[in-house]
C-alpha cells in the first residue's frame, strides 16, 4: 500500500538488492536505514573469487551509476559487457555505492535485525486486515557486541537473502546422521580452492556434493588443483541419476557464454576428464562423522556408491533456503514448497522456461503480502528456488516504489542517466 513521505523505510540487508533499494527510496525523498549483520557487500565478498554469468550492466542500475558519478566526479564504471568477479562487482560498484552521500549516514553495519514485528499487535490480530498498515514496525536488532535496540518504520523491505543459510546435504534436504554436529566444519559455500585455500585442499581428499552452478564452480577449480597437485582427489556426488549422467543440465543455445563454459566444462570433467576427480550419480550421504582426532571425516554414502567412506574435507554446495524467523510474527504467506512469498511463487511455477534469462519481475501486485508495508525482494523473494537474477531485483524495485508511492508509471531507471550510454 502507499507511503506518504517523510516516511521511514526499514532496509534489511545492504546487498546489491538492498543498496539499490536504499537508494531509490532515497531519490524520492524517503528516510531509510539500512541493517546489515555485517560490511556492505560482504556476502558478495565471500564469493568474491567466482566469475558472474551476466555482464555488469545487468547488475547495475542507471540511478545508481548516476549516484557515482553525482558523488564523485572521476568515478569510471565498469564496461558494461564485462564479466565481473564477486569482488570486482562489490569493489568497483557496490561499495562506492553505499558511501556515496545518499547512503553512507544511513547504513547500520554490525547490526543485525533479530525480528520485524508490531508493538501493538499480535500476529493473529486483524487477520488480512488492511488496518494493519496503521501500526509502524517494531524493529528489534543486535549490534555486533550484543547489546539490544529497538527502532520503527512505516515499512520494512527484507532483502536479507539467502546465501548465509545453507540447505542440509542429507537425504530428502534433511541433515545426515551426524550433521549438526559437524555443520562449522563443512564447507556449504563456494571455497577458493585455488588460492586463498589452496592449503586445506591440495594433496588432500575432498567430497563435493551438489548438481548446481556453484558444484560446477567447485568441481572445475578442484580438477584444476589435482592437476597441479597430483595426491589431490575428488569425488563428486549427485542426488540424482538417469540416461544423462551429466550433473549440469545444458541450456540449448545459451545466452550467457560463462555459464554454458562452466557446464560443460564440469560434464566434461564428470565424464572421467579429470584423473583427479571421480563422478557418482545417483548417492546420498546419510551420515557422517568426524574422526578422534578430528582431522577426516567419516562419510556413509548410499546408492551407486555405497559404503563408508574417509576424506579430509566436504564441500556441500547443495544450495540455500531463506531465514524465514525474522518475520515469523507477521502475516506472510508462504510456498509450502519453495518458502517464498506465495504470490511471486506462484507466477514463479508459471514459468516454463528453463533458462532464467527468460523471466520477468511479473507483476508489482505479486511482491504483495498479506502483511501491509512488508516486502521481500531479491534471493530471498524467489525462496529456494536458484533462478534468481539481479536484474530482476531491480526490476522488482522498480515495480515496488510503483505501489509504496502509488504512482503506477513510476519508473527512476527510465529517467536516470546512464554512464553506459
Amino acid at each position: 500500500m502507499a507511503v506518504d513521505n517523510p516516511a521511514k523505510i526499514a532496509i534489511l540487508g545492504a546487498g546489491p538488492i538492498g543498496l539499490e533499494a536504499a537508494l531509490y527510496a532515497r531519490f524520492l525523498g524517503y528516510d531509510v536505514d539500512i541493517y546489515e549483520r555485517g560490511q556492505a557487500a560482504e556476502n558478495v565478498l565471500r564469493w568474491g573469487h567466482v566469475r558472474m554469468f551476466s555482464p555488469f550492466a545487468m547488475n547495475s542500475s542507471t540511478l545508481g551509476l548516476a549516484a557515482l558519478q553525482a558523488h564523485d566526479p572521476a568515478y569510471e564504471a565498469p564496461d558494461g559487457g564485462g564479466l565481473l568477479t564477486g569482488r570486482e562487482y562489490a569493489e568497483r560498484y557496490l561499495l562506492p555505492l553505499s558511501r556515496t552521500d545518499l547512503l553512507a549516514d544511513h547504513l547500520k553495519l554490525n547490526t543485525s535485525v533479530v525480528s520485524v514485528g508490531h508493538e501493538d499487535l499480535l500476529k493473529g490480530e486483524l487477520v488480512g486486515d488492511p488496518e494493519r498498515g496503521d501500526y509502524d514496525f517494531r524493529i528489534l536488532s543486535l549490534d555486533a557486541v550484543g547489546n539490544e535496540s529497538v527502532t520503527s518504520a512505516e515499512a520494512v523491505i527484507d532483502t536479507t537473502g539467502v546465501y548465509g543459510n545453507p540447505n542440509w546435504a542429507g537425504q530428502g534436504g534433511a541433515p545426515a546422521l551426524g550433521e549438526r554436529e559437524s555443520r562449522d566444519e563443512i564447507e556449504y559455500e563456494v571455497p577458493d580452492v585455488l588460492v586463498c585455500e589452496r592449503e586445506r585442499y591440495a594433496n588432500r581428499s575432498t567430497l563435493l556434493i551438489g548438481s548446481g552452478y556453484s558444484a560446477a564452480t567447485t568441481a572445475v577449480a578442484l580438477a584444476k588443483l589435482a592437476e597441479e597437485a597430483s595426491d589431490t582427489k575428488v569425488t563428486w556426488i549427485v542426488r540424482r541419476g538417469g540416461s544423462d549422467s551429466f550433473p549440469i543440465k545444458v541450456i540449448e543455445s545459451d545466452r550467457l557464454t560463462e555459464r554454458a563454459e562452466l557446464t560443460a566444462e564440469a560434464n566434461r570433467i564428470a565424464a572421467g576428464a579429470s584423473s583427479g576427480l571421480a563422478f557418482h550419480q545417483s548417492t546420498s550421504i546419510s551420515g557422517v562423522l568426524r574422526t578422534a582426532d578430528r582431522n577426516r571425516f567419516v562419510v556413509t554414502l548410499t546408492g551407486e556408491l555405497e559404503g563408508e567412506f574417509e576424506f579430509d574435507n566436504i564441500i556441500a554446495n547443495v544450495g540455500y533456503r531463506p531465514n524465514n524467523r525474522i518475520y515469523e510474527e507477521l502475516q506472510v504467506h508462504e510456498c509450502y514448497a519453495s518458502q517464498g512469498p506465495m504470490k511471486l511463487a506462484a507466477a514463479l511455477l508459471g514459468s516454463s522456461s528453463s533458462d532464467c534469462l527468460d523471466q520477468t519481475s511479473h507483476v508489482p501486485k505479486t511482491l504483495l503480502n498479506p502483511e501491509p508495508n512488508f516486502y521481500i525482494l531479491g534471493a530471498k523473494s524467489y525462496g529456494r528456488n536458484s533462478d534468481f537474477l539481479l536484474s530482476i531485483g531491480l526490476e522488482q524495485i522498480r515495480d515496488l516504489f510503483t505501489i509504496i508511492g502509488d504512482r503506477e508509471n513510476l519508473d527512476l531507471y527510465s529517467t536516470a542517466p546512464s554512464l553506459q550510454e
